[in-house]
């Protein structure tokens, strides 16, 4: 239903998105005017420190490698500490994530999981409706009216025992195109927190727990105090006591693994710990090394978290954590069992309880699941390993030595490109940006549950096998032209173009793979595609 009601706005907001039913609720006077302040605050800062994530790629490009700062070192060998943390994130065994849809927010806030991560970031494709509609439904559940009804009249509504909601904002590369600050698009992180905060902080406290927070796509620890600093703002702003915010970090860029200890230093009186972000790890491992063929990545399924690089990343989070006494979280289980198929569980929960046996062993105090039936498999593992502890920030990993060698040691990765490894990614990419163009940012692929970060490796190994002409394990090389014969093949099996947004999907993946510039991230081109 279109909103007759027009928006007051303040001196040079103009919001450009079509207004829906309850969409005043959030797009306030004061709300619009105080998001609006922490874009003219802060933008011009994001603006550099994007600017800067480009010059050190034009480094990485001429062959340098990242190394641990030389200039924080004083950081590196302090005795300090984070913030201690707040009493409803001591137990993170087993945390659920998924986009701010109403009906899905409320399976995952039942679900049991000790938190819920609710994302604007990369499984929410980010049409406005989603977007505002997410913070309506944020809105809701902060103060449990947040209900569903089902098409046969049955209402889904909270339980009394609820997971503990964080929330992931956009990260600092996104604008938003629908709320326009003195004329430019608002950051869209920017807009995500402040509207956050704006309508629910005060609400999180008076019930005694706080606005906590995930942290995407960071690349420095600059980039963390530029967060900080609006933290420290936000609270300003709305009268609450500093410190109210936490946030935990997704260390999912390989730069930022070599600034981990910086990064909890600059939110050091707002953190929460860090998390291992791995399928984005995985991105920016091919994105950054991209120009540098030694470093090309085999098949992505062979890409594990036992893998040399991603190994020594995942350990050095632990210690890293644990020593600023901080929360270390493992990543992602993205399957989705399947109800039809016993076969394909009994394999791939394997795999699941593997993967959190490793990660409860090596030390990390948590876990995510994509979906609801994966949340009781995570808190028994978690909750078996600690002994019923809440967490084991105690075990400080001191036997683990990670250098800087170790964290680029892409070349010891092993493993071979296949055409079955093709033609895979060719398939995901495909599938998942015709589901992002059709406003759905988590997709059921292949009985996972896929976000944006799985079609950016697909695309991004294709670009780069294409670039360097890797050779297929049956000798041939993967070319230009064996790419477009594949994608038919895959686009037919699909359905073909005239079904859904496959077209507009086509052509983006042949953007972003053919073109010999490297696009940063293919949701900045398809993000012109969405209303």
């Amino acid at each position: 239903m279109t909103q007759s009601t027009e928006l007051t706005m303040p001196d040079g907001v103009e919001v450009v998105g079509a207004l829906q039913e309850r969409f005043d609720e959030i797009l306030t006077t004061d709300a619009l005017a105080f998001v609006a302040n922490l874009h003219r605050t802060f933008n011009a800062r994001r603006q550099a420190l994007i600017e800067r994530r480009a010059e050190r790629q034009v480094e990485f490009d001429g062959g340098a490698l990242p190394d641990f700062l030389s200039d924080t070192e004083e950081i590196r060998f302090g005795s300090w500490q984070v913030a201690p943390t707040p009493e409803d994130l001591q137990q993170r065994w087993a945390e659920i994530t998924g986009p701010v849809d109403r009906k899905m927010m409320i399976g995952a806030l039942n679900s049991g999981a000790d938190a819920f991560m609710a994302d604007f970031e990369d499984s929410l494709a980010p049409t406005w409706d989603n977007v505002v509609n997410g913070q309506i439904n944020c809105r809701d559940a902060v103060r449990r009216e947040i209900t569903f009804e089902n098409p046969d009249g049955s209402v889904r509504e909270l339980n009394d025992q609820i997971a503990t909601l964080l929330i992931r904002p956009r990260g600092w590369h996104l604008d938003d195109k629908h709320v326009l600050v003195d004329g430019e698009p608002i950051s869209a992180s920017l807009f995500d927190f402040g509207m956050y905060m704006f309508h629910n902080a005060a609400e999180r406290i008076a019930r005694g727990t706080g606005p906590y927070f995930y942290l995407p796509k960071l690349e420095s620890h600059l980039e963390a105090r530029l967060w900080n600093d609006a933290f420290i703002q936000a609270q300003d702003e709305l009268g609450l006591p500093q410190g109210s915010i936490r946030a935990t970090v997704l260390i999912e860029t390989l730069p930022a693994a070599f600034e981990m200890e910086e990064i909890l230093y600059e939110l050091r009186d707002h953190s929460a710990g860090l998390n291992a972000g791995r399928w984005d790890y995985i991105f920016s491992a091919v994105k950054r090394f991209k120009s540098q063929p030694t470093f090309t990545l085999p098949d992505r399924a062979q890409v594990t978290m036992t893998t040399p690089f991603m190994r020594a990343y995942t350990e050095l989070l632990v210690r890293t954590c644990h020593k600023r006494g901080a929360h270390a979280m493992g990543g992602m289980a993205a399957f989705i069992p399947s109800r039809r198929d016993p076969e394909i569980n009994e394999i791939a929960l394997a795999g699941v309880r593997a993967d959190k046996e490793r990660e409860s062993t090596d030390g990390f105090d948590g876990t995510w699941v994509a979906h609801p039936d994966l949340v009781n498999v995570a808190r028994e593992i978690f909750e078996t390993n600690l002994g019923g502890a809440r967490n084991q920030r105690e075990r400080m990993r001191e036997d683990v030595t990670v250098s800087a060698g170790e964290l680029v040691s892409l070349d010891e990765s092993g493993g071979s490109v296949s055409e079955t490894g093709l033609r895979a990614n060719i398939s995901v990419a495909l599938q998942y940006i015709n589901s992002w163009l059709n406003g759905v940012g988590a997709a059921a692929i292949n009985n996972l549950m896929e976000d944006a970060a799985t079609a950016e490796i697909s695309r991004g190994q294709i670009w780069q096998w294409i670039q360097h002409s890797a050779a297929l394990d049956d000798g041939r090389t993967i070319t230009a032209q064996l790419y477009e014969s594949l994608r038919d093949d895959e686009l037919a099996a699909l359905g073909g173009a005239s079904e859904s947004r496959f077209g507009d999907a086509v052509e983006i993946l042949d953007q972003l793979v053919l073109n010999e510039e490297f696009t940063e991230f293919l949701t900045l081109p398809a993000y012109e595609y969405l209303d």
